[in-house]
């Protein structure tokens, strides 16, 4: 596997190694072992989460606060999303900016997410089928979120904003500047 370094420190690009031929491909989609060597992070994963969603679904941009922040390595295994995380830790000298990237079923890249950071995606592809892991169970009683669309983020999800689908709950979450008013 490759890594690959973003922006923003300790969100990583993985590129795993594929195998293929006429019969398909194969590839190792997580090893804790390689994992640790490759990234220098030793993490154990405790829980998996797999969605399916429809062109337009933007979801986001989620994340748990302390004590209960997850770290992710999300992935796509048919279709394709933009994912983007916002690094929301507060002594990060990129507090604030997002890193973008397209994942999907063909390129097989993965995205390593730190605690401290909002996450989301939009589906690009007429469906997508999404899967995650996290290091952390989820704890309702300290789910947080952030606008999708929030103008000082400018985040430009590929999806023209007439088609964005969004849930009830994503329809109503504070800006950043919102977010940390009330989180300070």
């Amino acid at each position: 596997m490759k890594i690959k370094e973003t922006h923003i420190p300790g969100l990583l690009v993985i590129e795993p190694d594929v195998y293929g031929d006429s019969r398909g491909y194969f590839f190792e989609s997580f090893s804790a072992r390689k994992f640790e060597e490759v990234t220098g992070v030793k993490t154990e994963f405790v829980q998996d989460n797999e969605s399916r969603s429809s062109y337009g679904v933007v979801r986001g941009l989620h994340m748990q606060l302390p004590p209960r922040s997850q770290a992710k390595l999300v992935r796509v295994v048919e279709g394709r999303v933009l994912d983007v995380a916002v690094d929301l830790r507060k002594d990060s000298p990129t507090f604030g900016q997002h890193f973008s990237i397209e994942l999907s079923g063909e390129n097989h890249l993965q995205l390593f997410i730190p605690k401290g950071f909002a996450h989301g995606f939009s589906v690009l592809s007429e469906s997508v089928v999404f899967q995650y892991k996290c290091d952390e169970y989820y704890a309702p009683e300290t789910e947080a979120a952030i606008a999708w669309n929030d103008p000082d983020l400018n985040i430009d999800w590929k999806v023209p904003a007439d088609d964005v689908v969004l849930s009830p709950k994503d329809k109503s979450h504070p800006t950043l500047n919102e977010f940390i008013s009330k989180w300070s």
